[in-house]
């Protein structure tokens, strides 16, 4: 006697879970990449209407008290100050496996020239190409 089986089996793949997986990925990159700022310092950029697109891997922030006519230097965003001396070692530190090595300088509107013209020196002396970071118009 042959016994037939009801059972078949069902080659159908249901894409609902992966689709709601996708979406829950999505919006947790969209919500962590809101919360990355390069630039943790808070500075009165300078207006401009050209932007680069260039992305650059080394930020140099140049934060101006002219209470106390001082400044004060920051790598990456980091709130503990760098000294002037200390930037060129650590900027090439940073930068010396970097195929196209460029570093971007947020400077506050109040910066004196003569800071930002340094930073610049540092940057022709080791080849690096240099960004000046602005705000929109």
């Amino acid at each position: 006697m042959a016994i037939k089986r009801n059972t078949k089996v069902d080659s159908a793949f249901s894409m609902s879970s992966m689709t709601d997986i996708v979406f829950l990925l999505l919006i947790f990159f969209l919500v962590t990449s809101t919360l990355v700022n390069p630039n943790a310092l808070k500075l009165l950029l300078p207006k401009s209407t050209g932007q680069v697109a260039a992305k650059a891997t080394v930020s140099v922030s140049i934060k101006h008290y002219p209470e106390q006519n001082t400044v004060t230097y920051h790598i990456n965003g980091n709130q503990k100050p760098v000294a002037f001396g200390e930037i060129e070692p650590a900027v090439r530190d940073l930068l010396q496996f970097e195929d196209d090595p460029t570093f971007s300088i947020y400077a506050d509107e109040t910066v004196p020239v003569k800071e930002v013209v340094a930073l610049m020196n540092i940057a022709k002396r080791n080849h690096y190409k240099v960004i000046m970071a602005t705000s929109p118009e």
